[in-house]
């Protein structure tokens, strides 16, 4: 028998599948929980980010409370602070006179001659820092200066404003910009002499004119060091004010708490002292936030 023979043989003795054969199952797979992952995610970050700065708070308080609950003691306790100005910490933004307001309208106050000297100090820092930067005589005559200027106080330069514009706000907002422009100004010179030398080529290969090369090269690649003056400066900006404003009157926060402690409410300027330092945080953390979507998350220098 031929070997065609046998495999046509083979086959036929095989079994054929006949047409009512069961079609395969399809098993579907479960789905995942998007709501609960997503609501795990959420509480997986804030166990994370804000148990801890809550319970070092909660203990500081605690301690507070203990130390100075005794009768005669020199400060008051939290519960104190709570029951005496509990208008300030429930309602900021009350408004009883034309002094009589709440913090929240006086922080406002403040931010706007934040908003104008902080504002007039960045741009006119990142322009004088990025002519600066280019020049290594420049750098090497008046960064020592620059060194000077930024080591004095924000109230020895009031008086000088005060002569000068003969008013309390625009005197306290010279007082923000020339506090604030010293980091800015140093920060971009640094970033801008750290530009690669490689870029540098690329712009002249292009045959960029100074103001592409301003935007198109120097300021994304010193945006690191610009933030992270612009961070500083606006810290630096937020402590001028307060300091400003405690001299100049007005209805800032800072003129606030000399009041306060004019009138020996010192409970009043505990909770304004926590307005400050929550503004100065959330400041900072804007500039920060600002700083991260430009430079797209490249660590500041």
């Amino acid at each position: 028998m031929t070997v065609q023979a046998l495999q046509g043989e083979t086959i036929a003795r095989l079994p054929r599948q006949t047409e009512t054969t069961t079609p395969p199952r399809v098993v579907a797979l479960p789905t995942p929980d998007l709501p609960k992952r997503r609501l795990a995610g959420a509480m997986a970050w804030l166990a994370r980010n804000l148990l801890p700065p809550l319970l070092v708070v909660v203990l500081l308080l605690a301690v507070w409370e203990a130390t100075f609950s005794s009768p005669g003691s020199s400060l008051p306790p939290p519960s104190t602070v709570w029951a005496e100005s509990y208008d300030l910490i429930i309602d900021p933004f009350f408004v009883f006179g034309s002094q009589d307001i709440g913090l929240g309208w006086r922080v406002l106050v403040s931010l706007e001659r934040v908003a104008y000297g902080f504002g007039l100090a960045a741009i006119v820092g990142v322009l004088i820092g990025a002519v600066i930067g280019q020049s290594v005589w420049m750098m090497r005559g008046l960064d020592p200066l620059f060194q000077v200027l930024r080591t004095v106080p924000p109230l020895a330069w009031l008086p000088i404003s005060l002569a000068a514009f003969m008013d309390s706000r625009p005197s306290a907002i010279f007082v923000i910009f020339i506090t604030a422009i010293w980091p800015v100004i140093i920060n971009t010179a640094a970033g801008v002499r750290n530009i690669p030398q490689d870029y540098r080529n690329v712009a002249r290969v292009l045959r960029l004119n100074q103001i592409e090369f301003f935007f198109k090269i120097m300021v994304p690649s010193a945006a690191p060091y610009i933030f992270s003056g612009l961070r500083i400066g606006v810290g630096l900006s937020w402590l001028a004010i307060v300091a400003a404003e405690m001299l100049t009157g007005g209805v800032g926060i800072g003129f606030f708490i000399w009041d306060a402690w004019n009138s020996s409410r010192l409970t009043d300027i505990i909770v304004a002292l926590v307005y400050i330092g929550l503004v100065g945080f959330v400041l900072d953390k804007l500039v920060g936030l600002l700083g991260y979507v430009v430079t797209r998350g490249a660590p500041a220098n």
